[in-house]
């Protein structure tokens, strides 16, 4: 019987997944606290304090989605350290940490309007009662970490200084023309 030595491949890293997924509990509570229909603390406007005026609904969408592209621009600028051994493992895996954490903000901010919020009929529209109406909001989390990691290293890429030979003649040989 032969054993293969096993390769020393570098561990995932599970943390990138977990912290991003745990936060939604947290932006879930924030979007409440902040957002129309919730407690209100953004604009404190009496009329925008329930759910039952319409025009409170679209300013309660933007409230978590402006906390969504926020939490992924601040987990973009950890994903893009390139430090890391497995970058692109790094990147996925922080992209559905940021699915999870946005459905979880999206869950706990509800679960909070039910809880601390007041009691609210629902019959006549389920938006009266503290939800979201524009479901691809939690898409936001995952597409603003993505993009701001496309930037940053792209960024990072066209301020590295071009190195001193030809990258064409350093590629051929020294002298580019295949004799040596």
């Amino acid at each position: 019987m032969t054993l293969t030595p096993r390769t020393d491949r570098p561990r995932l890293p599970w943390a990138l997944f977990a912290v991003p997924a745990v936060a939604g509990i947290p932006a879930g509570v924030l979007w409440w606290l902040l957002a129309p229909g919730g407690l209100n603390l953004i604009t404190r406007d009496p009329a925008l304090a329930t759910g039952s005026n319409p025009s409170a609904w679209l300013p309660r969408d933007l409230t978590l989605a402006g906390l969504m592209v926020l939490a992924g621009c601040l987990l973009a600028v950890f994903l893009a350290d390139r430090r890391r051994p497995r970058p692109e493992a790094s990147l996925v895996l922080g992209l559905a940490g940021a699915l999870i954490g946005s459905l979880l903000a999206w869950q706990t901010g509800m679960v909070a309007g039910r809880l601390w919020g007041t009691p609210v009929d629902t019959a006549v529209n389920a938006s009266l009662a503290f939800s979201l109406r524009a479901l691809p909001v939690l898409l936001l989390w995952p597409a603003a970490t993505a993009i701001s990691v496309f930037a940053l290293e792209l960024f990072d890429q066209l301020g590295r200084k071009p190195r001193a030979g030809n990258p064409l003649e350093d590629a051929a040989g020294s002298s580019g023309r295949g004799a040596p």
